[in-house]
């Protein structure tokens, strides 16, 4: 049995992960990629910790109803082929309230997730960047919440690959 997996995975074949988790930590296949939420979180602007991911964002600060939440994924590519991650994320709470990620210039910011190839096994955060060595061990995806989203949860992390029909998605703690 294990020779036949070791085969398997010695032909290429991709490792097979659910499109649905009920929890960070899980791995989901989203197309060719797999992907991981290493963690989320509130962010606080006036944190020493939280103002570094909060750097290179033009958008408006959280009104008082409002708060900034991070999502730090981890992709990797397991197919045989290089493959895009994707840049298509949204949030979606127990009331079917949609929220989309807050632009984040990577040029000033070496924690923001971009969308890029990945070749066979390469994984985003690349090894030895900021973000993967970071506390987080992951690239941040940001979100600005209403504060309903306490009373709504939980929330789900929709991950939308290009030509998939149905997104995957990863139950958040919130």
């Amino acid at each position: 049995m294990i020779a036949l997996a070791f085969g398997l995975s010695a032909c290429g074949h991709k490792e097979s992960h659910p499109t649905v988790a009920d929890n960070e930590g899980v791995y989901v296949d989203a197309g060719p990629i797999s992907y991981q939420v290493q963690l989320s979180r509130e962010l606080n602007p006036f944190s020493q910790e939280d103002r570094q991911y909060l750097i290179g964002t033009n958008a408006a600060p959280p009104k008082p109803d409002e708060f900034y939440f991070g999502v730090f994924m981890w992709a990797k590519n397991e197919s045989k082929t290089p493959a895009p991650t994707t840049n298509s994320f949204d949030i979606v709470d127990t009331e079917g309230n949609k929220y989309y990620p807050i632009a984040i210039n990577p040029q000033v910011n070496p924690y923001a997730w971009t969308s890029q190839t990945l070749a066979h096994l390469q994984t985003e955060p690349g090894p030895d960047t900021t973000a993967s060595f970071g506390p987080t061990q992951g690239a941040l995806v940001l979100f600005k919440l209403n504060a309903s989203a306490y009373a709504n949860r939980p929330l789900t992390l929709e991950i939308n690959e290009p030509g998939v029909p149905k997104p995957s998605s990863v139950s958040l703690d919130l």
